[in-house]
This record gives structure tokens, sequence and C-alpha cells, in this order.
């Protein structure tokens, strides 16, 4: 189980943060380079996560697990007779995986007093199912017995031969959830960030969009929607209302993902910037391309680069671009109200991970997490096999209240924030590291896959745990190091070349020429 801990972290990120941060990506086996199915899932919120690993384990039927909730009141649920490894609450040894976004909903549907929270049902999944549609009836089933203690939550659910949506909301008290779950088509691509993304969907295609009896039913109980209207059901209109600020918070994420994964559909900003009757952007899309592991990775690193709502441009990046912004991300003044940016790549994030599920090979071959913490542009992924018996120890310790260069977090959370400091510049030092080490990683996996093939599945299972806890090591190593280098070259606002000699880099000239503008004689030399 996910350590105590951990959840005590987790509730309280859930408790105390208004705007809910998130981003999942989904890419078909169809639509990728390599017939692989991959699920990225960013999980952005300010706590260390300590990656770990829990072995497959047989259990008394008769026992029961004791889960408690928000609102301190405890429940037990039934226990299975076996449990399946997993890595973490992101994948199993059956090259299960799971991510999620929170889009809140309608906060009254929310119930506090049920103990099964959304990231307890992830793991449970994990624990108890091999396959993308045996994880929803896990989940649903699980909700619907014992209730649903959560917010309204997006579950992007992937193994190596489907993807799926699965967006389930609480009922307020009267026990049991509402939820409804649309599979990704082979070929296409999907995402979603913090609100509901699924709409209208068929009542009479059980192999392509499953719902609870309750989904409209309940709607039309409590007044959410109108059967005489003539209005198709919506999901998301019903049970996550949309508002301006939402849309401009979730969509350009999507927006983001969609824009650059197909330039040809030449999608518009206008819905994620609240233009009246503009088009929604689909749940599912056809990349131009088909998308390799690399391809991946970087479509969940960006701050809306080269586009209209570019981060690193204008007064609000400063004199060095930096596209970070600090939160809170809405303000008011004289009773306006504004709202910062909210991009794919924050330096909020906790960890992110691109599963990589592939059929064609043993599960645990065919199955990697590729694991990262803090900010994905500034991240850098190594691979974590689902079958590993062990964690890189930097990337399963660390404290938040507790700076060590023993922990990855720590070493990527120093990079990341020190190139605050003179963003446009440190930023390409640290993602020149990036591209070096995922370039070494992604250039040994075949190799190493060949040597695994070859070996009996104990042995095989050994060998990669050996590889990943080693790369692991070799990546925290690597940016311990970079922090050190950083720090010495852009010491006391001077930038030291090749050969160490101090060099007088001053600000842009564009930032320059706005500082004359708004107060040039203050500087103007007499």
């Amino acid at each position: 189980m996910i350590y105590n801990k951990v959840l005590i972290t987790i509730i309280a990120v859930v408790m105390s943060v208004n705007a809910y941060s998130c981003t999942n990506l989904l890419v078909t086996k169809g639509a990728s380079a390599d017939s692989a199915t991959y699920l990225v899932y960013l999980n952005d919120g300010e706590w260390l996560y300590q990656l770990n690993r829990t072995p497959a384990k047989d259990h008394n039927v008769l026992d029961s697990l004791t889960y408690t909730s928000i609102s301190g009141k405890q429940q037990k649920i039934h226990q299975v007779e076996h449990t399946n490894a997993i890595v973490g609450f992101q994948i199993n040894e059956y090259q299960l995986a799971i991510g999620e976004t929170t889009f809140l909903g309608r906060e009254s549907l929310w119930d506090k007093d049920m103990s099964l929270k959304y990231w307890e049902l992830m793991e449970l999944a994990l624990l108890r199912a091999k396959t993308a549609r045996e994880a929803i009836e896990v989940i649903t089933s699980l909700a619907e017995q014992y209730g649903y203690g959560s917010e309204g939550e997006s579950f992007s659910i992937a193994d190596p031969n489907e993807a799926w949506i699965l967006e389930m909301i609480g009922t307020g008290g009267e026990g049991g959830a509402i939820w409804v779950a649309c599979k990704v088509p082979d070929g296409m691509i999907a995402a979603h960030a913090n609100h509901s993304r699924i709409g209208t969907f068929p009542l009479n295609d059980p192999d392509n969009c499953i719902y609870s009896d309750n989904v409209i039913s309940f709607a039309v109980k409590n007044g959410y929607y109108n059967e005489e209207s003539g209005i198709p059901f919506e999901f998301n209109n019903v049970y996550d209302p949309p508002s301006h600020q939402h849309i401009k918070y979730s969509e350009s994420r999507v927006w983001s993902i969609y824009n650059r994964a197909a330039p040809s559909l030449n999608l518009s900003v206008d819905f994620n910037r609240g233009v009246n009757e503009s088009k929604r952007y689909p749940l599912f899309i056809t990349p131009d391309k088909k998308l390799n592991l690399q391809d991946v990775f970087s479509l969940v690193r960006d701050h809306y680069e080269n586009t209209e709502l570019d981060m690193t441009t204008g007064i609000e990046a400063g004199p060095f671009g930096n596209p970070n912004r600090i939160r809170p991300l809405e303000w008011e003044i004289d009773s306006v109200s504004y709202s910062w940016e909210r991009p794919i790549s924050t330096y909020h994030t906790a960890f992110s991970y691109v599963a990589q599920l592939r059929s064609y090979l043993p599960d645990e071959i065919g199955g990697i997490a590729w694991f990262g913490v803090d900010d994905t542009y500034t991240s850098c992924y190594f691979p974590v096999y689902c079958c590993v018996t062990e964690i890189s120890e930097p990337f399963s310790t660390g404290d938040i209240n507790s700076y060590s260069r023993e922990s990855a977090w720590w070493a990527f959370n120093f990079a990341a924030n020190y190139a605050n400091t003179r963003y446009s510049y440190i930023v390409k030092d640290i993602v020149a590291v990036q591209i070096e080490m995922e370039n070494l990683f992604v250039s040994q996996q075949d190799s190493i896959e060949k040597v695994a093939l070859k070996k009996k599945k104990e042995e095989r299972v050994r060998f990669l745990t050996d590889y990943s806890a080693n790369m692991g090591n070799l990546l925290h190593e690597s940016w311990v190091k970079l922090g050190d280098k950083l720090v010495t070259k852009y010491n006391d606002g001077y930038i030291k070349d090749e050969n160490n000699a101090i060099q007088t880099v001053g600000y842009p000239e564009k930032w320059l020429r706005q500082v004359i503008k708004n107060s040039g004689d203050n500087h103007k030399v007499k």
C-alpha cells in the first residue's frame, strides 16, 4: 500500500490547493511509432513523492482493508485472494498504467464522509486488475459498493492494447458514484487537464463506452438536466459546468498538446479564451504523424512557446524570458479579476511519468514507467521497468522540509529554481544535460532489452531491476553535478565561458528599452 505519510501528504495537497493541477496524455498503439500504448501523468503539487514498490501477495479473503475519509470516518472494504506487484500507484507487473486529473465539478456532490479517494482507487485497480477494462471495473464497482470520497476526477487507464478515459463524480451523500468511460479509438490520442472532457457519448456501444446506470437519471432528478429540452446530454456540461476561468486554466493545455501533435487541424485558441460560441476541442484527435517516445516526452514540455500565449515573452517574463509564475495564478486589483496562464510545464510538479506499454514483449520487459521529478521542462526521464523489485534510492527518499543532495527531488528542484535567476541562459544548460541523458537511455533501450529477452524470467527481473536502479543513480549524480556547475558558472550575475573566464553579460536590449520607456529619466546619464 502507499505509505501513510504519502497519503497524508496527498490529502493535505488536495485540501489546501484550490487550483487543481495535473495534465494527462493518452497515445494509442496505432498512433505510436513503435506500436506501444503511452500514458503520461503529470502530478502537479508541492510535495515530495517517494517512488515505492509493492510486491505481489496472497491474502485471506476474510480479511478487510480500512480506509479513512477526509472527514475522519473509517470504513472497511473487502480483500481479494491475490494482489499484483505494483510500482508506486502508476503501473503494475501486467503493464497496466493509471493517471488522473482532478476537475472538481459540482462541489455539492463531493461526499467527504466516504472513505475511498481517487488515489486509493488507482492503487486498488493496479493491485487487482490486469487490463484497462478490468481496472475500470475495479474502480467503478468499489465506488458503487462503498461510495466515492473525492471530487470530480478524470482517470487515464491504459494497457498494451487499449487506452480509456474514465470520468467520475460523487453523489453528494446518496452512495455510489456517477461515471462514464470512453475508449480512445486506435490511431488517436487524447488529453485532459483538470476539466471533464467527455461530452456526449453512445448509450449502446459497450465495446467503446460504458457508464453508470444513474449517469442521466441522477442529473434529471437533481435538476442538472432537462430531458425535454432537446439538448443532448453532455457529461462535462452537466457535472462540471464550465466557467471562463476554468476553461482558460484547463483547456489551454489540451489545446497546446493537440496543436503541436496535429498542427494541420489549425485549432483556434478561441475556446480556451472564452470566445462565445467557439468550438470546443475534440475528445480525441489523430496526430499528424505517429509519435515516438521522445515525441511524447516533448508534448508535455511546454509554456506555449512560439504561440500567441507564449509565456517566455512580455514584461511578465522579466528580462530573461522566465515562463514561471508565482502562485496564486489569479488576483484582483481595483475590483478587476486577472489570471496568469497555466502551462503544461510548471515548477510546482512533484513528479511525472510516461508509461510505455508494449504487447509484443513479455510484461516484465514491455512495461516501462519513464519516471521524472519536478518541472517536466527541466526534468529528465529514466526507465523503471514494471517488474523491478527495488527502486533507485535517490528517487525513493527525501523530505520536503529538509534539503538534501542525496534526494533526486531536491537535486532537480535546485537546478530548476536556480534557473529562475537567469532563465534564458540557464535553462539551455539544463536542457543540454536532459537531452544527453535521455538520448543515452533511449539509445541503450534496444540492446538492454535484447539481453533481457535471452534470460530466464527470474534472471531477467534481476537484470532489469539492476539496470533501472543504476540509471536512476546515474541520473541523480548527473543532476547534482549540474547544480554545482550552474552555481559556479552564473555566480554574482556574471557568466563564465568554457575557459572559466568571467563575462559581463547584461540585460537584453528589448527589456532595457522597456525600462527606458517606463523610467528612463531615472537612469539617463546626464
